[in-house]
């Protein structure tokens, strides 16, 4: 019976041998069932897990996703899919299987469960191209139950105001100060911070537009093969970065023009100064990039760099350790706390449409002050408002 057609447009043809004429007729109305759906299994060898899982993050993911969503799903791919659950057949691969690994790479606390979900992620999406393209009736990876989140690992607390402000006289006194208050006051990303260009800032206007991100350097060595430097690429004297410096921001609600505070502009209109007399004192050695954080020689701060600086930062200012990340929670906190109406905030902070009730709820984190103020109104509301206690005259007087 036809079953579909090969790479080259032949038509290829099953062919199957039943014990009775009611088995045979059955069997070949299942095929022709899966056949219409798209779900019969193709000709040729079938697809080992493994197999087709390097086929797809090599040949399907990577052209199609960012440069750091590809290095995702091949750290997921490499490290922990292939071998782990890599030489099932692809069509037998049951839920069973990928739930019976993320068990394994959570035992025993050798790996956070952020990481099982990053593999559960990955194979979701790429059983999920399996099943569309018939390699596989079912997606396991969707019917497995995905791995737990311990609620202390996304737990986030905002910095308090105070503590913004110890960060803002310790980041006055050092390079790229602005660079600092660009993420806990407006909840710049990283790569945004690191990716913005004089080009994109009004300081006139009092604005600055975000238009694309830094992205993470990757080398390759550039010393002869006869006579290797013996170190990691990115350690090598003569090494080749083999990605651009930044790409331009995907999403529509990512391009975006953020609001500059009256004193952030004058913190930028100062440091656009100092990179000038920095440039003038370079010389010849100054690389011209355009950026508005540089090295102290010009060109484009490496993100790994800009993370240790942050530490650093929260080191020298006395305040509790945290991602650089939880940065942006603190200014989305911030915004609310204004009062900022939910639209403005979900522009400054960069948000999709579709997506910005979700994100409100993971970014905005209300703090203890703005909870007992809601447990006053509540008890003045239902209990009305306390009557404040006589004083004793006699009391009062020493009596």
């Amino acid at each position: 019976m036809p079953m579909g057609y090969k790479d080259n447009g032949e038509p290829y043809r099953r062919h199957i041998t039943r014990k009775t004429r009611d088995d045979l007729v059955e069997e070949v109305k299942k095929l022709e069932k899966q056949r219409d759906a798209g779900s019969a299994q193709q000709p040729g060898k079938a697809w080992t897990v493994e197999k087709w899982l390097q086929h797809w993050v090599e040949n399907i993911a990577k052209p199609t996703v960012s440069e750091n969503t590809y290095d995702g799903y091949e750290v997921a791919v490499r490290v922990h899919l292939v071998p782990g659950v890599g030489k099932h057949r692809l069509d037998r691969l049951q839920p069973e299987h990928l739930e019976s690994l993320y068990r394994r790479m959570q035992a025993n606390g050798e790996r956070k469960a952020g990481t099982a979900h990053q593999a559960h992620r990955t194979a979701r999406t790429a059983l999920g191209e399996a099943v569309r393209r018939g390699y596989a009736a079912k997606n396991a990876a969707a019917l497995a139950k995905a791995p737990r989140m311990e609620e202390d690992e996304s737990e986030v607390e905002p910095y308090s105001v105070e503590e913004v402000q110890c960060l803002l006289l310790e980041a006055n006194k050092r390079r790229n100060s602005a660079r600092w208050m660009l993420a806990l006051a407006l909840g710049l990303r990283q790569g945004e911070t690191l990716g913005l260009r004089w080009a994109d800032v009004d300081l006139a206007n009092e604005y600055l537009k975000l238009r694309r991100n830094r992205l993470r350097p990757r080398y390759q060595h550039g010393c002869p093969e006869a006579s290797p430097c013996g170190r990691k690429a990115g350690y090598c004297p003569a090494k080749v970065q083999t990605r651009r410096e930044t790409k331009n921001t995907k999403s529509r609600a990512g391009r975006r023009a953020v609001p500059l505070p009256g004193p952030l502009v004058a913190m930028l209109r100062a440091h656009r100064e100092t990179q000038a007399r920095e440039r003038k004192a370079a010389g010849d050695l100054w690389v011209e990039s355009d950026y508005v954080f540089t090295k102290p020689l010009g060109g484009p701060l490496s993100p790994n760099t800009d993370y240790h600086d942050w530490k650093k930062l929260l080191e020298d200012a006395g305040v509790r350790n945290a991602r650089l990340h939880d940065a942006r929670h603190t200014a989305a906190t911030v915004l609310m706390l204004l009062g900022v109406p939910a639209r403005v905030i979900d522009q400054i902070m960069g948000w999709e449409p579709g997506t910005s009730a979700s994100m409100r709820a993971r970014y905005l984190h209300v703090p203890d002050a703005m909870l007992k103020d809601v447990a006053r109104k509540i008890a003045e509301a239902i209990w009305g408002t306390p009557e404040t206690p006589a004083v004793d005259k006699n009391q009062d007087n020493g009596v």
